[in-house]
């Protein structure tokens, strides 16, 4: 029996778990040593316990409580958190009709390098991560492979949103952060945007390191060191929690002040994980703004909507199952926001869909399929699969209609696996 039963459910945030090897068929072997050597002490965990993880899944012990045990596994433990061929077997249990599926460990390591020195090495990573969450999700139309853009230099960013694209990937993700030398608004993306609109490929922001937003001395208050989510020290903490909007609300700022959405009207914008209590407040915020230097900013003047209706318009948000979800529709509408389970990750919690059915339990019910299906389907669906959904097919006989498209990927698969 499915996680999900009874009401069609797409999935706006999972991820998987890389292993350290997890870029040796993708990247040249100095991204390679350089990754394997980021988990020496991983969250504390053994080399040996990478080495046997994969043999721990095989089992048979564990392949018998898999469904049982779905949404307690966390993290490596997680039933598909990094062989692409259990991740079916996960999907197929969630019950969700499709999932956006981010990179977990590369995304920390791509933000460090997005504001650090090296963007030879930025590039890098990001052509190899692209080219692993894309062959991840090969196997699975459901899966929509999600792929890192990095800011840093402008013309490199667009030749890897042109790779990304045409080797099939389902969403951009770029960093909330502005880019070290220009605005993450900068003319100089435009072809960017425009080959996302015509693909009709997504723009994402996603939660990442919370402390590049705040200083380095926020922590230095004279008291004990305050533990993370995890009761360790690399995740976020409540005063990092407190910051975690001022990320997107810039960047979102910037690309809507700027003209970006009014320019690519069609051109959508994902907020994933970074919650959404703030959006309310911002979209009045925003609005503020318009209406108090409109007379005397000619970038506002051209502006054919106000600031609040294009957020309604293009961009989408995932709550968080902890805050008031229900109170955000009210207040900011119903088309801005999407169900997300955070798989297989622990901090999305072993029952986000009970969570959220709670807190949206007063809103009518078409508002609550906004929030389940057609938010995500305007986001990054695909009108052949929500077809397919419409017109009852079961999930095997959807799997069906994907297997020339997976024997043409499987031949071209070979001109970027360069390092096998």
């Amino acid at each position: 029996m499915p996680y999900v039963e009874n009401r069609i459910v797409h999935d706006a945030d999972s991820h998987t778990m890389e292993l350290p090897n997890w870029l040796d068929e993708y990247a040249e072997k100095s991204v390679q040593i350089a990754f394997r050597e980021r988990f020496n002490g991983n969250k504390g965990l053994a080399q040996t316990y990478f080495e046997n993880i994969d043999a721990t899944h095989r089992s048979q012990a564990y392949k018998d409580k898999n469904e049982e045990s779905l949404m307690i596994r966390k993290n490596y433990e997680a039933l598909g958190s990094f062989d692409k061929n259990d991740r079916s077997e996960a999907l197929d249990l969630l019950g969700v009709k499709s999932q956006l599926v981010f990179p977990t460990s590369p995304n920390v390591w791509l933000e460090s390098l997005e504001h650090g020195d090296d963007f030879e090495m930025l590039y890098k990573v990001a052509s190899a991560t692209n080219r692993a969450q894309i062959d991840f999700c090969s196997n699975d139309k459901r899966l929509l492979p999600v792929t890192y853009i990095p800011l840093a230099d402008i013309e490199k960013s667009i030749e890897i949103a042109k790779s990304a694209i045409k080797e099939g990937s389902k969403a951009l993700l770029i960093p909330w952060a502005c880019p070290k030398f220009h605005s993450t608004s900068h003319i100089g993306f435009d072809p960017i945007w425009a080959l996302a609109q015509e693909a009709e490929v997504p723009i994402l922001f996603h939660v990442g390191t919370a402390d590049f937003v705040l200083p380095k001395s926020h922590a230095v208050n004279g008291l004990p060191k305050v533990k993370d989510f995890h009761g360790g020290e690399e995740n976020f903490r409540s005063i990092s929690y407190m910051a975690i909007s001022s990320g997107p609300m810039q960047a979102l700022s910037l690309l809507i002040l700027d003209g970006i959405l009014d320019r690519f009207p069609n051109l959508m914008f994902g907020v994933i994980e970074l919650g959404s209590v703030w959006v309310p407040g911002f979209m009045k915020q925003l609005d503020s703004a318009f209406e108090a230097f409109g007379r005397h900013e000619e970038r506002l003047q051209n502006l054919k909507l106000k600031p609040s209706e294009y957020i309604t318009r293009q961009v989408r948000v995932t709550p968080y199952p902890t805050e008031p979800t229900g109170w955000v529709i009210k207040e900011a509408g119903s088309d801005i926001f999407m169900f997300s389970s955070d798989y297989p990750h622990v901090e999305g919690g072993r029952n986000p869909l009970a969570r959220f059915e709670k807190s949206i339990e007063s809103i009518a019910e078409a508002e609550k399929e906004k929030f389940f299906r057609s938010g995500f389907y305007r986001l990054a669906g695909t009108k052949k699969l929500e077809n397919q959904i419409k017109a009852g097919m079961s999930a095997e006989e959807i799997k069906s209609t994907w297997k020339k498209d997976i024997e043409s990927y499987m031949i071209i698969r070979n001109k970027y696996m360069l390092y096998n």
